[in-house]
């Protein structure tokens, strides 16, 4: 049998979802190839956001990941609980392994183009590791908010990737309990997600964070839009808010 030659990808991604903006910060690696990249959303106004191949005043230490940058400073730390952990095959001899956090307190500052921020919010974690195929698609939901009842809520949901009927990596935390839920179904056009066991929340978008990137052999369409949830989660947990993003994202790597 041949070896195994695909690159190995490995990725940090934090994000701060709450009513007044929601930021992300990322560090992602795919062989020698590494990326990192930020974004702020705040309601009515544009995106601002950055991808690069450099440092780009990114740092990712521990539980805190900050930016710095002329326009922009980020500076978040999260309140880690430990996450959920799952492994997945992909293609016939790869593999991925990721760890979820979401519901989880995220405290700081933000200051971007002039408008500051202190942040006490609730966010979501992901880390993966993997030999991914050569061609992955993906939509994706992480998100946050309250129950009616003022449970603390968070979720990870995801079809095209580590999206088995069972031992998946979806997952809906209730004041920091994680369950599993079944497979999830995503509007096209982001607006949406439905759960098979029932339930469904609406999505209202902001803003979006986009990328388009040809490297011939990395070629990558993306676009992450951050915004507002409403609905009602598996179990009849029904939110009084919710705040987050959607993902979409093909790529060849």
């Amino acid at each position: 049998m041949r070896p195994l030659r695909r690159p190995l990808k490995r990725w940090r991604y934090v994000g701060a979802y709450g009513p007044e903006v929601m930021a992300c910060v990322g560090d992602a690696q795919i062989g020698p190839l590494r990326q990192r990249f930020w974004a702020v959303c705040e309601p009515g106004r544009p995106v601002v956001d950055r991808t690069t191949l450099g440092q780009g005043g990114v740092s990712m230490k521990g539980s805190r990941a900050q930016v710095d940058t002329r326009d922009v400073r980020i500076d978040l730390t999260v309140e880690e609980d430990g996450g959920v952990e799952t492994s997945h095959p992909s293609g016939p001899r790869g593999y991925v392994k990721t760890r979820k956090q979401a519901g989880v307190p995220v405290r700081g500052s933000i200051e971007v183009q002039g408008r500051s921020y202190e942040v006490d919010c609730l966010g979501a974690v992901d880390e993966t590791e993997g030999r991914h195929q050569r061609h992955t698609t993906w939509t994706w939901s992480a998100g946050v908010g309250r129950s009616v009842d003022g449970a603390r809520i968070g979720w990870n949901l995801v079809t095209g990737v580590n999206d088995g009927p069972t031992g998946s990596e979806r997952c809906v935390w209730i004041d920091g309990e994680p369950r599993e839920v079944g497979p999830v179904t995503f509007a096209d056009d982001l607006s949406s997600v439905s759960f098979a066991e029932g339930g469904a929340m609406s999505f209202s978008e902001w803003g979006a964070r986009e990328d388009r990137t040809n490297l011939l052999i990395l070629r990558s369409t993306y676009r992450q839009p951050f915004g507002t949830f409403g609905g009602v989660l598996p179990g009849g947990v029904e939110l009084a808010e919710g705040y987050g993003v959607m993902e979409w994202h093909d790529v060849w790597w």
